[in-house]
């Protein structure tokens, strides 16, 4: 019991810092690009693909600790958890990934064209949703163990 504690710990722990990784993320692109220079924006264009190593086995961490722990469960808040994490790992693989290495690319070479702003919007659009997204999965597993008795809790 006090090993699946520690995972527990572990899985909300990653999944906190992955969101307030990508949350950080979201934040500086709006600031960086409604108030700051272009080479505010280019630092944070480059950052955003450093912080990528960072963000990517926070996510795997966090992944893989939520599958250890539901592997046996039929909880109907863990099925909705299941549900949503293959859209939240495509758009992240397939859109925001993509997205920010390509605006990295451009704000370094200068090209603030409509390529450019298109991208950035689909990048904001996308982190906004896996954001929502990750943040019902965290409702989820706080109201999934809710109910759960602490270990040598007195009632």
């Amino acid at each position: 019991m006090k090993s699946r504690m520690i995972l527990v710990r572990i899985h909300a722990l990653a999944g906190l810092l992955a969101m307030l990784t990508i949350a950080t993320f979201w934040v500086s692109t709006l600031i960086s690009e409604l108030f700051l220079s272009v080479p505010a924006v280019i630092w944070v264009k480059q950052s955003i693909v450093w912080g990528l190593f960072i963000l990517i086995p926070l996510l795997m961490i966090t992944g893989g600790s939520g599958f250890a722990l539901g592997k046996n469960s039929t909880h109907p808040l863990l099925a909705q958890k299941q549900r949503r994490m293959p859209f939240i790992a495509l758009n992240g693989l397939l859109v925001l990934v993509p997205a920010a290495i390509y605006l990295s690319w451009k704000a370094q070479a200068g090209m603030f064209d409509t390529g450019f702003y298109s991208v950035q919007v689909l990048e904001l659009i996308a982190g906004a949703t896996n954001l929502l997204l990750l943040g019902l999965n965290a409702r989820d597993g706080m109201n999934r163990h809710q109910g759960t008795p602490k270990v040598g809790a007195n009632k």
